[in-house]
C-alpha cells in the first residue's frame, strides 16, 4: 500500500514538474527575430496590462499579457506600424491600455488633478495658519495680572508641601 502510494506521489510531481516547464516554454518570446522582439518589448512597456493596471504589458505575467504581447507580435508580422497597434489597441480597450494617457480634456484630471488638490491643501493651511496667528493675541502682562501670577506661584509650592 505504502509503495503505491509512493508511486502515486511521484507521478504526481513528475505531472506539476513538466507542467510547469511547459508553461514557462509558453511564456518565452519567440526569437525568430531579435530586432521584431526589441520592437516588441519597446512597444509593450507604453502599454498598461488590463489585469494588473499598475504594470506595463512587458512587464505583467498574466494570460491576458502573453496574449496581448502575442497579438502586438502577429500584427507586427503584418507589417502594421506601432501607431497603428497602438490605434488598434484603443479602439479595442480604450485609452486605459495606454500606460502614459496623453494629456487631452478627459485626462487632464488625471494629470493636473493632484497638484490642483495639493495647491488648495496649502491654501487651506495658509488660511488656517494666518488665523490661528491672529487669535494668539501677546500683550504682556498688566502689573496687576503679574503680582497675582506671582501670588499664586507662591500659594502652589506650599500646598505640596503639605
Amino acid at each position: 500500500m505504502k509503495r503505491v502510494a509512493f508511486q502515486l506521489l511521484l507521478l504526481c510531481l513528475g505531472f506539476m514538474a513538466l507542467s510547469a516547464q511547459a508553461a514557462a516554454q509558453e511564456a518565452k518570446p519567440v526569437a525568430d527575430d531579435p530586432e521584431l522582439e526589441k520592437r516588441v518589448v519597446n512597444l509593450s512597456q507604453e502599454l498598461r496590462c488590463l489585469v494588473c493596471q499598475n504594470e506595463t504589458l512587458a512587464d505583467s505575467r498574466a494570460d491576458l499579457a502573453v496574449d496581448l504581447r502575442r497579438e502586438i507580435r502577429e500584427q507586427m508580422k503584418a507589417g502594421q506600424s506601432d501607431k497603428e497597434i497602438i490605434a488598434f489597441l484603443t479602439a479595442r480597450y480604450g485609452q486605459f491600455i495606454l500606460y502614459r494617457p496623453p494629456i487631452g480634456p478627459t485626462t487632464c484630471l488625471l494629470w493636473f488633478g493632484p497638484f490642483v488638490l495639493l495647491v488648495i491643501g496649502l491654501g487651506f493651511l495658509h488660511r488656517y495658519l494666518k488665523q490661528r496667528r491672529e487669535l494668539i493675541s501677546q500683550q504682556p502682562l498688566s502689573p496687576e495680572e503679574r503680582r497675582r501670577a506671582e501670588e499664586l506661584l507662591k500659594v502652589a509650592p506650599a500646598k505640596e508641601a503639605v
